[in-house]
């Protein structure tokens, strides 16, 4: 990536590649766009200049409203229309000025060289045709169809052909779209948070065929991403968005290990991984993105930069060497951003973990499972089939407790959730929830759980109604609820389209815990924020937590996120849950095959994936034995045909696999190393390293 912040480094960094602009695939210069809303001016990208050569991979990452999507939107010439937004500048698109060109002109570029995958495929596949007719339209014929559906790794190609895409998985329908984006041979590639919602599993496939894809077809991508992980994985070179500007871009290696700009720091620092301190508060940027109607002056990221000085506000600071490496950075203040603190010295978590001593008497348990099954019976064809969505879970939530369940999706995770809400009935087992409050629920988009056209203090204020209290306990029973979360009093008069993702994440946990509940249930209520969001939503979760005294079940596919917020993880798989313990034993010494390979997926720096083969096996029709061992790396010839039962370690573990007996985990440690670096990995192989 050549970025042109300055001329004299545009020019001097592309001789030293031995490029031209006319190289370049995407050449954008002083790009500026900027849409009216209700008589203002919403400044979305402002004065953005790269360039992209070809077979680069180039991550676009920041906070959402920095201007990355409407940067990638840009480029494929698909900015609204109604209204039309103000654009200045050029983004030079294969020859074309994406900016200044007819809609004909833009329409030819998008067909001939132009692929876009974005971030929910359900929005862009029509959902009244089948796969392979989708891909036939964009490819040209069936048997070039049936090659592109093998290029991006679907099993069963011809059975996939015939589908539609509500029967295909999440990771199956993004593949599809990457189909359907390569179909032409494009020289570039535009991709919109392909990975937020996707599992671990499925989100490093995912990360593999997009770098697979690069190479062999030498085209080039801007990968739009909120995950310095993703993008670290991914990318080539990375550019940091804040405020509608550039604030750093250079190698990948350089920017997220050697940051030279306060907001990549700060990004850097607020991401969860595996390695995460769990006795202190998680750090978090402080304050809120700018509000792309009134950027503040000078540098946009200065009210929330320790470091900022007078001079951050005399103007927008210019992109100019970064001095811890070889790319370019926009900050008056290079080289000091060492000593930025990002808030103040995080307290100790007073975290009280249960220990395997309070599991097995129900007076002190918020939440007991036994041997919960639900099923679903599908209507399609002559016959209806049974979808057993829990096979029998066993569950134990104590008193003031947390558990994290993990899992691919439509391992039952969200139904169990919904189970133990009351908003499905189960058919067997039995489900036991203890003395208080209902459990109360935190679904993944606060948005669409707030109706629209109320108030937050009524949204809030509504679980009030069967207390007998007058208008103004209601209102200052509001007003204290908000407090809790960290929300201004003022924001009760709001609706919840004024209010940014992470305000309403934080009203929708004020309207669950205005009540106490004793048991808090939250459906992925972080997957979709940004990382310093995201962490705050995590330290108030567990600061409610402590403070009210509830338990919570925490549903999610981070495992990072898993590990701060709770003190036990159950895994998930098929509808079982195949491994549970402390989160710490889980995570940092699974035992489980399954588990292992989460975390191996977890995207990084230094993530080395093991293969996970295959789609999560049918739940209208499991395998027969164990229901990983189709995908396992390491199986036993029994784990075809015998049921694993759930075996106790002395750890406080409970691991269903049969290579675990009752004992010492110690024992049955899984070594996946020679399974990573075969080449080799048919069962049978799979079965000899066993």
């Amino acid at each position: 990536m050549v970025a042109a912040g300055a001329q004299g480094t545009d020019e001097a960094e592309a001789k030293a590649r031995g490029m031209t602009a006319n190289d370049a695939v995407v050449s954008v210069r002083d790009l500026d766009v900027m849409f009216r809303r209700g008589g203002r001016d919403l400044h979305a990208v402002r004065g953005v200049s790269f360039d992209v050569m070809p077979g680069e991979i180039v991550g676009v990452v920041g906070e959402s409203g920095s201007g990355k999507s409407v940067l990638g939107l840009s480029l494929l010439g698909l900015l609204p229309r109604d209204p039309a937004p103000v654009v200045g500048g050029s983004a030079v698109v294969c020859g074309v000025d994406m900016v200044s060109a007819s809609a004909e002109e833009r329409r030819v570029v998008r067909k001939r060289n132009l692929g876009a995958v974005f971030q929910d495929p359900m929005t862009s596949l029509n959902p009244t045709m089948r796969v392979g007719k989708q891909i036939v339209e964009a490819a040209g014929s069936k048997a070039e169809a049936m090659r592109l559906l093998d290029a991006v790794g679907i099993p069963e190609p011809a059975r996939r052909f015939t589908q539609y895409p509500h029967e295909l998985s999440g990771g199956l329908r993004q593949r599809v779209m990457i189909a359907l984006a390569i179909a032409g041979n494009p020289q570039l590639v535009i991709a919109d948070e392909p990975t937020t919602a996707l599992d671990v599993t499925v989100q490093a496939q995912i990360l593999a065929l997009l770098r697979e894809l690069a190479s062999e077809l030498h085209c080039a991508f801007v990968f739009v991403t909120h995950d310095l992980g993703v993008a670290s994985q991914l990318a080539d070179h990375i550019a940091v968005m804040y405020g509608g500007r550039i604030a750093e871009f250079g190698d990948s290696e350089s920017v997220l290990h050697r940051p030279a700009h306060p907001y990549t720091v700060g990004l850097l620092e607020s991401r969860l991984t595996l390695r995460t301190d769990r006795e202190h508060q998680l750090p978090t940027l402080p304050g809120e993105p700018p509000d792309p109607r009134a950027h503040p002056p000078g540098c946009a990221f200065a009210p929330r930069c320790a470091l900022r000085e007078d001079g951050c506000v005399a103007g927008p600071p210019a992109l100019r060497p970064a001095g811890s490496h070889d790319g370019l950075a926009a900050c008056i203040r290079l080289g000091e951003h060492r000593r930025l603190a990002m808030t103040a010295p995080a307290p100790n978590w007073p975290r009280q973990e249960t220990t395997l001593a309070d599991y097995g008497s129900p007076s002190d348990s918020a939440l007991v499972i036994k041997g919960v099954t639900k099923s679903f019976m599908l209507r399609g064809g002559r016959r209806r089939k049974k979808l057993q969505a829990l096979r029998g879970v066993d569950l134990e939530v104590v008193r003031g407790g947390s558990v994290a369940l993990v899992g691919e999706s439509g391992c039952g995770k969200s139904t169990l959730l919904r189970v133990v809400a009351g908003l499905m009935k189960y058919n067997d087992g039995e489900l036991i929830v203890g003395e208080g409050t209902r459990p109360q629920i935190v679904f993944q988009d606060a948005g669409a759980s707030l109706t629209p056209w109320m108030t937050i203090g009524e949204l809030i204020g509504e679980r009030l109604h069967d207390q007998n209290i007058g208008r103004n306990a209601r209102r200052d029973r509001v007003a204290e609820a908000l407090n809790l979360v960290g929300l201004p009093t003022e924001v009760a008069k709001a609706k919840p389209v004024q209010l940014s993702g992470g305000q309403r994440q934080r009203a929708a946990l004020a309207r669950a815990i205005i009540v106490p509940p004793a048991l808090l249930l939250c459906d992925e209520p972080t997957s979709a924020l940004d990382v310093s969001l995201a962490a705050t939503a995590l330290n108030l979760i567990g600061r409610l937590r402590r403070e009210l005294g509830m338990s919570v079940l925490f549903v999610t596919h981070d495992l990072s996120a898993a590990r701060v917020v709770a003190d036990r993880i159950a895994v998930m798989y098929l509808g079982r849950i195949v491994e549970f313990g402390p989160a710490e034993d889980v995570c940092s010494a699974p035992v489980h095959p399954y588990t292992r390979i989460l975390l191996d997926s977890v995207p990084g720096p230094v993530t080395t994936h093991v293969p996970l083969s295959g789609d999560p096996a049918s739940p209208v029709d499991p395998p027969p034995g164990c229901a990983f061992h189709p995908r396992c790396p390491v199986t036993y010839d029994d784990c075809s045909v015998t049921d694993p039962r759930a075996a106790g370690l002395t750890d406080g573990r409970t691991v269903s696999c049969l290579r675990v007996n009752d004992g010492d985990s110690k024992e049955i440690a899984i070594d996946l190393t020679a399974v990573r670096h075969s080449d080799n990995n048919t069962p049978e192989s799979r079965r000899a390293v066993g």
